[in-house]
Formats: C-alpha cells, structure tokens, sequence
C-alpha cells in the first residue's frame, strides 16, 4: 500500500483528555511542511556516519520518535504482532526502526499515542516505509449485541489475514527529513472503523478489511501521549528521569530510551505510595533502576520534550507485582462485582506477550475493606493525597475501572480476580444517550452506553436502597451536572458526558457529570459502502461546497448510517441527500485509497479534483467513511476527516 500524502498545516499542540490506562496507531516523529526540519528544500545530508547499530556514532545520528493511535470505534479488542516497521532512503537504503516484534490492541488507543520505539537513524531523506503486521495469532473481538464476540480479519475476497505488509510512500514535499542530532515526528492513524465491515451474524463474526492507513505531519486529532519502560537513571537536579522504551506491555525488548520531564505538578504512584514533583523522583530513585513506568503526559513537538501529568511505577503498574484488568462494571453483590470487556494483564514474566495480556467478556472481582479504591480527575489524574482513598462503596455499575490484584482462576469457567488486598482505579467514565429532561443542575437521560458498554448489559440494581424508586433507571439517567449548562433545545437530542457512577447504594443522582458536550458539539462518525462492484456516481454533486452524497443510489450496501453519539441514522431513510461539507476552520484531512496506494489531501478542493479525475476515468468508489459533526435539521456532515476508496478496473 502507499501512502502519498500532500503537504499539511504545521504547528501542533498536544493536549486532550485522558482516560487512564486505556491503550491507540502510529505516531512517528517527523519534521515538515513549515515546522521543524524542512522536508522541502535540504538535499541530502552529506559526509554523516551514522551506524545506529554502534553507540561510538551516536553524534552522528538523528532520532526517530514511533508511537501508535487509533479512532474511536466498535472493536472492544485488536490484538496483533508488529513485526516489523521499516524505512528506505532516497538512494535505496533500508532502516529498521524495530528491534523486536511487539504485540499491540490497537483498540485501546483512542484517546492517547503510545510511544511504540525511539530509533536511531542515519541522516537523511527518507520517501517511503513498510510496516508488517502477523495475525497469525491475532485476538480481535466486536461488541454483538452488547456481549464480546470474536471476529477473525479478512481481506476483501473473504481470506483470513496472516501476514501483511502495507507500504507507506511519502512524496517529495513530504519527505521525512532526518537530521544530525535531532529528533522529528510523523503521526501514523490506522482508524480501525473506517478500515473494516463488520458482520456480526456468523461465528466468529467477520472483518472485511479495507485499511485506511493515513501519514500525517501534522495529526489532525491530538492526543496525550504515554511512555513506558523500566527505569533507566533519574535526575532530580534538572528533574527528569530516563526509562528504556517498552511499549504495551513488553518486557523483554528495549524500543530505545526516552527522557520524562517531571514538573512540581507531576503525580506519581510508586510502589502504591502517592507523591509529587521533586519526591516522585526520590521515589523513584529509591525503587532502583529497572523499575517498571508508566507515565502519561504531552509532547512538546517544538523543544522534543515530553513532560508527565501522571507517573505510576513499581507495583503500581498494572501486571507488575500483582494481576489487573481493566474493564466497565456491569454489576455488583455485595463485594463481589463483574468486569466486562476487560483486559487482563498477568505478571508471569515467563508467559508469552500473547498469553500474559488477553481479552476477556466478563471477570469476576472480589474485594474487601482493605481494597485500596481512588478516582481520577477529568483528565484522568489522581486527586490530591488527602482526597483520592475511598471506601469499596465507591465501586459502582458503569463505572470503567482498572483492577490489580491476584488471578485465582483462569480456565474455561472464566478470570476470577482477588483484591480484598488490591487495589480499584476508578477512571474518568463516559456516557452517552439522549436527552429527556433539563434542570438546574441536573439532566435526565435515555442511557444508551456507559464505559465500554451498551446500556442494556449493566445491571443496576442496588445502586440505589434496592428499590425501583430510587436504584438508576437507564430510561432516565439522573445526571448530576453542577454548574455545567446545556443548551435549553437539547431535550430529545444526543449527549455525552465524562465522569463518575455514584457510590453504589447512593443513587439518586446516578452519574456525576464533570464534562457534558451536547448534540451541537458531540462528534459523529458517517459511513457507506457500494458493494463489491462498487458505484460510478456516489455523489451527485462534487465541489468546494461539498460532495452531495447519493442516498437512495441502489449500489448501497449494508453500511450506510451516521453515527451521532448514540444515535444510529439510516441515511437511506432520510428525506434529502447528505452533504458532507469540510469544516471551516482547523486541520482536515481528506484521503483517496486504491488497491495500492493511499493519497492524503490537506486542502478539500484539491481532494475533490482528485476525487472527480478518479471518478471520470470510469473508476468506482467501494466506500466512503468520515467523521465529524452532524445537523440533523440541515442534513449537513461537517468533516475533518473524509476516506473514499476507489475501486480500479
């Protein structure tokens, strides 16, 4: 596959909420188009030795930052192998930036990019690179109905993935510029709704693949960033420490170092003790070097700084000293409560990455009053010392949590996890539905999905004295949202909001709402396939305007709905043809894919020149996906995001 992409808008700023050990597909770091290392006018460096497999040339070297992200989408799991990630030179070099296979759930980054490897590299030109992934062994489960169920990937005449290479071509305005000494970044999106068609009716369901790859210089979602590896060295004069990369959770493979920047803000865990700025380094220091980090933060593309909200290190990172799981509460007795859609993370150094980190329905948790349980802040930090421990009634259904504890059963009844002598991360949650009711104050909502669920798999009982009158309705969710406003012509449209359940068995309110974004705002995904022969008119018109789409063509097939937050919307249902518009103001990006080549666009009328010379040629489009904001009182798609595949003779 190769990837063209033209020159995009430069300056990027990182900063996105987070929600806490959730794990997104490629960010690389580059330099282009007016920021950073100009790709455009250096030829060649000349003269540089850079052997990046001796230390002794290291000066003589550039670095190259590789992480890993994703969109949101349906996947609940998309586990494969890496094998491979590769870079040739203007004159035919070729540069591995791996030394080792990883093992990766693309699923779980949506909100954040994970730091996957720091490569050393040769100076240099580089035009195009080669990823390959192995899903020999891949574990990849859709939510069908609201339960798990597991999907095996194919490509588009119905064979099942193994191994394959998608090939990443950069042309000459966009080529990636490695200098002396320096460090660039290039983001890498592997958007895993966009790239596939789901069928859920046989077993194991079935992923169409159709990937949509996409190369940015300047990502058009930005996102956190998150760090991980054992630890390397601290400096508490110049208040930094340094790990050697190992992303996911790998525990054998050094991907590179990486230096963290912690300020007198930073937060840090280590060993389950809490501390913060110049004393989180002194416990670091004091845990010793190989110590398991996690640390969570922005990168500053401009000073190639990353600097840490959140540090977790020693025993409090998830699978070192004692077993986790991370899932969403879908109901509790007693002190026993069910994660669903979990995923486990055993500390058997001994175990494969494969079978050390696995996904899971449903697991069973056991806790008791010595269970350690604290929140998160908006932007998934913990609160101050004082404030963050709570008592086991704070574990409520809905609720997205991470578990560490210890696994007593693991066979084909299921994961049972013990952490009466643990501990329960209560994340950031969010939840969505349609609004019924607004009050000073508080909103009443039709919950739709709350965590990773549908609303319909959480059992609610007892969130309240165990009565109808007061346990949580899902019909009408009691958000409590202080003095967050909401549009007075919200009712009966759609809602997201991100915070905490209420302690079990203090309902009502029932949610805690510390972010709401209504329908005006909320984001929206819209997606359309012509089958497999395709069609030669999707749009009936393409201009600057737009592209009108065409929705009573006959050529549509199963996929052919927005997604407006909870809402599904049958496009073939609706009155009027769909115009998808490009949004006016910040970065967009606009893709066209054929059979082995995926072409970027910054600029939406070059994007439709292009589209149109496609189309007028006699090729066909086989799908179309974009993400933005919807208008259901308009019909208007407004997108930053814009896929069209077109099928080739």
């Amino acid at each position: 596959m190769k990837i063209l992409t033209s020159c995009l808008p430069s300056s990027i700023k990182s900063q996105s909420f987070w929600t806490w050990v959730a794990l997104t597909v490629i960010v690389l770091a580059v330099a282009g188009c007016g920021g950073g290392a100009s790709t455009t006018t250096n030829d060649n460096p000349v003269g540089a030795q850079c052997i990046p497999s001796d230390p002794s040339t290291a000066a003589e070297c550039g670095t190259l930052y590789v992480g890993l992200t994703d969109a949101d989408g349906e996947f609940l799991s998309y586990s494969v192998d890496v094998l491979s990630l590769t870079l040739e030179k203007a004159d035919g070099a070729i540069v591995e930036t791996m030394p080792g296979t990883t093992r990766i759930n693309f699923s779980e980054y949506v909100d954040m990019t994970e730091l996957m490897t720091v490569a050393t590299v040769p100076p240099g030109i580089y035009v195009s690179g080669t990823i390959t992934l192995d899903y020999s062994n891949a574990e990849v489960f859709v939510d069908a109905a609201g339960s798990a169920k597991a999907a095996t990937v194919v490509d588009t005449d119905g064979n099942a993935l193994t191994q394959t290479s998608l090939k990443i071509i950069l042309p000459e305005r966009d080529r990636l510029f490695i200098s002396k000494g320096q460090a660039s970044l290039l983001t890498i999106d592997f958007d895993l709704d966009a790239s596939h068609e789901v069928d859920i009716v046989p077993t194991p369901a079935l992923a169409k693949a159709e990937p949509f790859i996409v190369a940015e210089v300047d990502p058009v979602d930005t996102k956190d960033f998150r760090v991980r590896g054992p630890l390397i060295e601290v400096n508490e004069t110049e208040m930094w420490y340094a790990v050697h990369v190992r992303p996911f959770h790998d525990r054998a493979t050094d991907f590179g170092r990486m230096r963290v920047t912690v300020t007198d803000d930073t937060e840090c865990e280590v060993n389950e003790e809490s501390f913060k700025g110049g004393d989180c380094l002194r416990a670091l220091d004091a845990a010793g070097q190989g110590t398991a980090t996690v640390a969570q933060g922005t990168l500053n593309v401009g000073d190639r700084k990353f600097t840490a909200n959140i540090v977790l290190a020693g025993s409090s990172v998830p699978g070192d000293g004692k077993d986790a799981a991370r899932g969403t509460i879908i109901g509790r007795v007693g002190n026993e409560f069910v994660l669903r859609g979990g995923t486990v993370i055993l500390t058997d150094a001994a175990l494969t990455d494969a079978n050390r980190t696995f996904f899971r329905n449903d697991i069973k948790v056991t806790v008791g009053p010595n269970t350690i349980v604290y929140k998160t802040y908006v932007t998934d930090r913990p609160l101050g010392i004082a404030d963050r421990l709570l008592g086991i009634k704070a574990i409520s259904p809905g609720q997205l949590a991470t578990v560490r504890g210890n696994v007593t059963a693991n066979d084909e009844f299921g994961v049972h996890i013990d952490a009466t002598e643990g501990a329960v991360l209560l994340h950031v949650t969010k939840l969505t539905g349609i609004v019924n009711t607004i009050f000073p104050g508080q909103i009443d909502i039709d919950l739709h999905s709350i965590g990773r669920v549908r609303a319909t798999a959480v059992d609610f009982n007892c969130t309240g004295l165990c009565e109808i009158s007061t346990d949580a309705d899902p019909d009408n969710y009691e958000v409590s949202t202080g003095n967050l406003l909401m549009a007075s012509d919200a009712t009966g449209q759609p809602v997201a909001a991100w915070g905490f359940p209420n302690e079990f068995g203090a309902a009502p309110w029932d949610f805690e709402g510390r972010t709401i974004i209504d329908y005006s705002n909320i984001r929206s995904a819209l997606g359309v396939g012509w089958g497999s022969d395709a069609t030669l008119q999707p749009f009936t018109i393409m201009d600057s305007t737009g592209l009108l789409l065409n929705n009573m063509n006959p050529d549509i097939d199963q996929r052919h709905h927005i997604k407006q937050g909870p809402v599904l919307i049958d496009l073939t249902q609706l009155d009027s043809d769909t115009l998808i518009a490009p949004r006016e103001t910040g970065r967009k990006l606009f893709v066209i894919k054929t059979a082995d080549s995926l072409q970027l666009y910054a600029d939406f009328d070059d994007f439709v020149m292009a589209l149109m010379d496609e189309l007028n040629v006699g090729n066909a489009a086989r799908s179309m996906y974009a993400r933005g904001q919807y208008n259901a009182d308009t019909n208007i798609f407004t997108a930053y995001k814009i896929f069209v595949y077109i099928l080739e003779p």
